[in-house]
């Protein structure tokens, strides 16, 4: 159970997820579940490179957790799988960019899945909105994600009054990394996920795991971290042939050829 809403596409070393749950992608545990499963796979398969969260419902990205499921005994803290809500928000040790491609209303914990993103794309007539608080409930992840993502009054105007932002003040905080037109809204995302599956893995996981670890630290104590290669991303990238094949190739004025060791 679950599965059957979760649709998988490898296309070279990018994986599409699309999720794919008529009429507003509203996420269950079990669709969680699976959608965890699917992305453990992916973090999981040297061959895949870059991620794409997708929606193949129209006008939603996602509207978060399901109401329905919810009215009907279901609750918000059940086991939502190996990544947390959606299969993302919580996925130890994903050290792969993924790209959340927004068709539509991002709502609740559909916003919170964009979020645990690395890029955002927005269509023109996205709409992002936090509406926990009209239901008496806290939107967990966001509001320790949200204000460090945006101004931070921005961020507690959204989570104390519910209110929409759309993709063009979203862009302007610089929550969204760009806004296109529905139909350059895929291919742009497809260009990107095929620019970051060829550059050099070793280095982006580094990045994630060095904003992970070091998120709650000091600056110097973050750079203690990093320069006694005390993370294990940090040391297998300084100690790889790709730290030295990207010298060589600065030096010799070409493209580097990456090889992820």
């Amino acid at each position: 159970m679950g599965k059957e809403h979760v649709k998988v596409e490898r296309r070279g070393a990018v994986l599409e997820v699309t999720l794919e749950r008529p009429k507003a992608n509203a996420i269950d545990c079990e669709t969680s579940r699976a959608m965890g499963e699917v992305w453990a796979a992916f973090r999981d398969d040297p061959e895949l490179k870059c991620g794409l969260m997708l929606s193949g419902v129209e006008r939603f990205f996602s509207a978060g957790w399901d109401l329905k499921a919810a009215a009907e005994g279901s609750a918000p803290d059940e086991d939502y799988g190996v990544g947390g809500f959606g299969g993302l928000q919580e996925l130890p040790g994903l050290n792969k960019p993924v790209i959340a491609v927004v068709n539509g209303m991002a709502v609740g914990g559909g916003f919170e899945l964009a979020l645990s993103c690395d890029l955002i794309l927005a269509a023109e007539g996205a709409r992002f909105s936090l509406p926990e608080i009209k239901a008496g409930t806290l939107a967990d992840a966001a509001t320790a994600k949200l204000p460090r993502r945006i101004p931070y009054h921005v961020a507690m105007d959204m989570l104390f009054t519910g209110r929409w932002m759309e993709a063009e003040e979203a862009l302007r905080w610089g929550l969204v990394n760009e806004v296109l037109p529905p139909e350059q809204l895929l291919p742009r995302a497809r260009e990107i996920a095929d620019l970051l599956a060829g550059g050099p893995t070793l280095v982006f996981a580094a990045i994630k795991e060095v904003l992970r670890e070091t998120e709650t630290m000091g600056f110097h104590e973050a750079m203690k971290l990093i320069t006694s290669r005390k993370l294990k991303t940090v040391d297998e990238l300084y100690s790889s042939a790709d730290q030295l094949e990207g010298a060589r190739a600065f030096a010799d004025k070409r493209d580097p050829t990456w090889k992820g060791e």
